[in-house]
């Protein structure tokens, strides 16, 4: 997979650039005042962009990215530009991929920014910002059909409706960063993102700006993300434009500037930062019925047994990137940097350990973790282990968190009914990995 991406810039400070839908790096540069804002980045930072995987001059792909695939570009493209820290900027649908990203690697970056981010696109019970989903329907329809006219573009940026040359360039960068159909595929496994169970875990300082009157993502979009992130600061910008060259980008790069260079609580990029808590998706496994199994084949086979079961945890946990933070004599803890990563590995593990005789149940949990060495704790943990215990045999069960945060993996979830989980407080939604 190769990411494309781009480095200018010489300031004391790394500041990667995760843009929305579309974006294509070597296109930006046509737009006068674009150019502008990009340059102005320049001026106080090392300014990192990339184009997503499946898009702009990226390596195109089949399906849709996963959150996790998503978050990755941010991860690899840091280690391609040689940035240990820095601050992340994430704008429209960059929004909920840049706060994935901080909630689970802090210690990799020195300050949260937002423009204009996303919560959800399409409105539920709890969140009303969006578009009810009738109306997002015609609106993508409409969107697909003038696909690559620009007329996207003009949505986002009016104040630049006037400009023949900007409803060009916006065309433009539409038919070089997504066709037709990556575009609708692409909207429809945005309209199922719902990055609100992550907020609350960011602990980076956070600034969130947006314009009051932005037509395509709403400004309470945007004072939903400052309420639920722990000592956000919140500026609401004058104008009508969703796209950030427009209208006063001037004000845009100075909040910037002035967020970074006032320290914000933040540590300099050089000194090493001790955090304590992290987004975590933390898997538990149980072997079904091992006391019988036990006493059934006798202490050295079922010894060995135990030994089999380890080790394939151990080969299907690393295989998906995770760690094994323990086992359990009879089951086993661990975690990851992304929720289909652990859900994978779930699956994987329940179909291997049919062939040694045994199943398990598998819950798996995204949230908040408390690292404590080479162990994990916190209620994400005890979580993880609630839902566990109410699986069925070789079942895999998971929260609703990580069915919201699974989007484009081709994973299937049936709904498992509303628990009580012992010890924590409310009614959990549950739900079984459908086996195909």
């Amino acid at each position: 997979m190769h990411i494309a991406y781009q480095v200018w810039g010489n300031g004391p400070i790394d500041l990667v650039l995760v843009w929305g839908l579309i974006s294509h790096c070597e296109l930006f540069w046509d737009d006068p005042a674009m150019v502008e804002f990009l340059e102005s980045l320049g001026r106080f930072a090392r300014v990192i962009q990339f184009d997503k995987r499946g898009t702009g001059m990226s390596d195109a792909i089949s399906g849709i990215p996963t959150l996790d695939e998503r978050m990755d570009d941010i991860r690899i493209v840091m280690a391609a530009a040689g940035s240990d820290r820095a601050a992340i900027f994430g704008e429209s649908e960059g929004g909920p991929i840049a706060s994935l990203f901080t909630a689970t690697f802090p210690e990799r970056v020195s300050h949260l920014m937002l423009f204009g981010p996303l919560v959800r696109l399409v409105n539920d019970g709890d969140f009303t910002a969006g578009f009810a989903p009738e109306a997002f329907a015609a609106w993508l329809d409409g969107m697909v059909d003038s696909w690559g006219d620009g007329v996207f573009s003009a949505i986002a940026m009016p104040s630049r409706t006037d400009q023949e040359f900007a409803r060009e360039i916006g065309g433009r960068v539409e038919r070089f960063a997504l066709n037709k159909g990556a575009f609708k595929r692409l909207m429809l496994a945005n309209a199922e993102i719902d990055i609100r169970p992550v907020l609350p875990v960011i602990v980076p300082p956070t600034l969130v700006l947006h314009r009051v009157d932005d037509l395509l993502v709403p400004l309470a979009h945007g004072r939903y993300y400052a309420d639920h992130i722990d000592g956000a600061q919140l500026i609401e910008l004058d104008g009508p434009d969703h796209y950030v060259a427009s209208g006063d980008s001037t004000a845009v790069a100075r909040e910037m500037r002035r967020f970074v260079s006032s320290g914000a609580g933040a540590a300099p990029p050089d000194v090493d930062v001790d955090v304590d808590r992290v987004l975590a998706t933390v898997l538990f496994t149980d072997i079904v019925g091992s006391t019988e199994a036990a006493a059934r084949l006798g202490d050295r086979k079922w010894r060995d047994l135990l030994d089999d079961h380890d080790r394939l945890v151990r080969q299907e946990v690393e295989r998906h990137r995770g760690r094994v933070v323990k086992t359990t004599g009879d089951g086993a803890l661990a975690t990851f940097d992304g929720p289909a990563r652990g859900v994978r590995t779930a699956q994987s593990i329940a179909e291997g350990v049919r062939r040694l005789g045994i199943q398990i149940r598998a819950g798996v949990h995204t949230g908040e973790v408390e690292l404590r060495g080479d162990d994990v704790g916190g209620v994400g943990v005890h979580i993880g282990a609630r839902v566990s215990a109410l699986a069925d045999p070789g079942q895999v069960l998971v929260s609703r968190t990580v069915v919201d945060l699974v989007v484009g993996s081709g994973l299937e979830f049936a709904d498992a009914g509303v628990h009580h989980l012992k010890g924590v407080p409310g009614d959990w939604p549950l739900f079984a990995l459908s086996v195909s």
